[in-house]
């Protein structure tokens, strides 16, 4: 192989090297970035859902009639002037036998 032949195979594989680094290597690491945005604006949404969803469920607690029966059936509350009265249930049945 002569001097000029192994210059040319030299330049050839610096401009394929070239090559990869601006435009292979860029490529795939913007794929990957978009990818990532992608996920993550993904995420974004699933998070905007769920806030809207709470927000709603705040708006609804914060209603009298929710707040009142939370009241009744959590910390057994009344009105001024009611009795509560609790419904136990029945004891279960013990058999004993007699040897």
């Amino acid at each position: 192989m002569t001097r000029a032949s192994r210059a040319r195979v030299a330049l050839g594989i610096l401009a394929l090297v070239a090559i990869l680094f601006l435009f292979v290597f860029p490529t795939r690491s913007y794929l990957a970035q978009r990818r990532q945005v992608a996920r993550a604006q993904h995420d974004v949404d699933a998070l905007r859902k769920t806030n809207a969803d709470l927000a709603q469920e705040a708006a609804r607690l914060q209603t009298k009639s929710v707040l009142e029966g939370i009241a009744r059936d959590q910390f057994n509350l009344a009105h001024q002037g009611e009795e509560i009265f609790k419904v136990l249930p029945r004891p279960s049945a013990t058999t004993t036998t007699v040897p």
